[in-house]
């Protein structure tokens, strides 16, 4: 195959992978506005936090089960655990539409937008390799998760600010770094296979990753409290 049918066919796959991940977000922000309006799951998991947390714990496993076992998935498997995913993603997102304003919702969503649409752009198109810095950024993730951690325990105004802005920093240089990481590793010529669209399922999967982590720091600063 020659350059421009390359082009064209990564073109073509990196398409798929956002339609996945435009998929999944509305996924999550249909099944959290709805259950935003519900008062009773409101009251419920004010009741029974750790019910939540068991939300938030099956999250984490499907994202860790969908990772390394995809490729031996069925497509339709994969599919199903790609939107259960996100609709427990809306379940946690519920409280938070319930915290803040739709204004400030609706804002930090379009800011996010722009800037993850601006990080995309770079990652695509630049011919710089961003391997290195996505080694930089994944542990200063680690850091971030730590700090974090830390602070649950310290409650302190100063780190919790910290945190927020190294947040932004962090998954906006991830999400150049994943575009350009999964536009290489598309394997060129298996196009409209099973293989490719689970690719392209975990493609979108990481990048839904970097847009809701992303709106959530940023949602920490234009966010404004019902």
């Amino acid at each position: 195959m020659n350059l421009t049918g390359v082009i064209t066919e990564q073109r073509r796959y990196m398409q798929r992978v956002f339609s996945w991940m435009f998929a999944g977000l509305l996924m999550t922000a249909i099944v959290a506005y709805a259950l935003s309006l519900n008062h009773n799951v409101l009251a419920y998991f004010s009741a029974n936090p750790f019910a939540l947390f068991g939300i938030i714990i099956a999250e984490l496993v499907m994202v860790f089960f969908l990772s390394a076992r995809v490729q031996k998935l069925s497509i339709t498997t994969a599919m199903l655990l790609f939107f259960v995913y996100a609709a427990l993603n809306g379940i946690t997102f519920s409280l938070v539409f319930a915290v803040y304003t739709t204004a400030s919702i609706a804002t930090t969503f379009l800011v996010t937008a722009g800037m993850f649409g601006a990080a995309a752009l770079y990652g695509y198109v630049t011919k710089r390799d961003l391997s290195r810095m996505g080694s930089i950024l994944t542990m200063m993730l680690i850091g971030l998760l730590l700090a974090t951690l830390v602070n649950f325990f310290l409650a302190s105004s100063a780190l919790y600010w910290l945190t927020t802005y190294a947040g932004v920093i962090i998954f906006t240089g991830l999400t150049a770094y994943d575009i350009q990481a999964i536009r290489e590793a598309n394997i060129i010529g298996n196009e409209g296979t099973d293989d490719d669209t689970k690719e392209a399922i975990m493609g979108a999967l990481i990048l839904y990753l970097d847009f809701i982590n992303l709106f959530l720091y940023l949602l920490r600063i234009f966010g404004n409290r019902n």
